[in-house]
């Protein structure tokens, strides 16, 4: 008896042993994907009233209206946690990728990053916008001319075929990245309301809907108010108010234009949300991330034109991204990193895959 209980306790330490061993396994398959810097909420909602009540001259509230979201739709943290780990997984797997997208680089692709090498098979993708102009007089009216033309900045900045590109310092030149992400207008709609700012509750979206956003970006172009230049949405948030919200002096590079904000940069800037891009400084200081390893960490935005080297968190700021917040003639460069990240949503099962050709 003493003997058939002791081969019993064997084969169940043995028993034992292998689940252990899978488990081992599953834990290993699961730390690919590192989410432990992950998160959503941020201190934006006071910081950008702050930088207002500053006078600093640029606000977006993309990360306020994140915020606000976050709060109002229970589901949507869950939705964005899935987004995240799936868009990080998709780099890591990529071909001659290397990392999961996350940790703060040095502007040479970082430890544990999505520096943005390897194909990943989607090709040119091409996004067709819908643009509704909200207006209240006839300056809100913008001409065809001014929106053709922020399509222009569009396409030519998420192909680094923008002339300012080649003015990146040795530093960055070489992250300098071609998203391979195009645009087409598909159609242009007008609404002339007595209404003369709109906030940024996405009234302005629910008082004109969103047409096919499934696989258009649709463009709200009317006065915000409040010194706010645009707001976006990021992918997995509400079908019926997905989209970019810009005010119309801030929309493409001729007409009706407030400087030094002339040069559709800002546009450039919240499709760049739309795309799941981060601020430059992962709206929390030093202390958080963008989720991009070749972009350097910051302690807050940067306005003007500044000087080059800008130094915060012990590293040179990349002063000239698009998701900085300095004058429109000043910003001028994506990162590989971030192309990775905006092209991981439109994979099969990505938020955005609707919209691949």
């Amino acid at each position: 008896m003493k003997k058939t209980l002791l081969g019993m306790a064997a084969l169940a330490l043995l028993f034992t042993s292998c689940n252990d061993d899978q488990n081992e396994v599953s834990n290993t398959d699961q730390s690919k994907v590192d989410m432990s810097d992950f998160y959503l909420y941020t201190d934006a909602d006071t910081d950008e009233a702050s930088r207002i009540a500053e006078g600093n001259s640029k606000a977006c509230y993309s990360m306020v209206n994140l915020n606000r979201l976050l709060n109002e739709n229970p589901n949507l943290e869950q939705n964005m946690f899935d987004i995240e780990f799936n868009s990080r997984k998709f780099i890591a797997g990529k071909k001659g990728g290397n990392g999961n997208g996350n940790g703060n680089g040095g502007g040479s692709g970082g430890d544990g990053g999505d520096g943005g090498s390897g194909d990943d098979n989607l090709g040119i993708i091409n996004i067709p916008v819908y643009v509704h102009v909200v207006y209240s007089n006839s300056n809100e009216n913008i001409s065809d001319n001014q929106i053709n033309s922020q399509i222009d900045v569009l396409n030519e900045d998420f192909r680094a075929t923008n002339s300012d590109a080649s003015q990146a310092p040795t530093e960055f030149a070489g992250l300098v990245a071609d998203s391979e992400i195009t645009f087409s207008l598909a159609g242009v709609f007008r609404h002339s309301n007595s209404r003369t700012s709109w906030g940024t509750n996405d009234l302005v979206k629910s008082t004109y809907p969103p047409i096919t956003p499934e696989t258009h970006l649709n463009i709200w172009v009317c006065n915000i108010g409040g010194g706010i230049l645009g707001y976006a949405q990021f992918p997995g948030g509400p079908t019926a108010t997905d989209g970019v919200v810009v005010g119309p002096n801030f929309f493409g590079t001729t007409g009706y234009l407030s400087a030094p904000f002339d040069e559709g940069r800002t546009t450039t800037h919240e499709v760049g949300h739309y795309l799941n891009l981060r601020h430059i400084w992962g709206d929390g200081r030093c202390r958080q991330d963008d989720f991009v390893s070749d972009t350097p960490s910051s302690d807050g935005p940067n306005y003007g034109c500044p000087s080059y080297p800008t130094v915060n968190c012990r590293s040179n700021d990349m002063t000239m991204n698009y998701m900085d917040y300095v004058d429109d003639a000043c910003m001028y460069m994506f990162t590989e990193g971030q192309k990775s990240r905006m092209r991981s949503i439109f994979a099969s099962g990505g938020p955005r895959s609707a919209m691949v050709n």
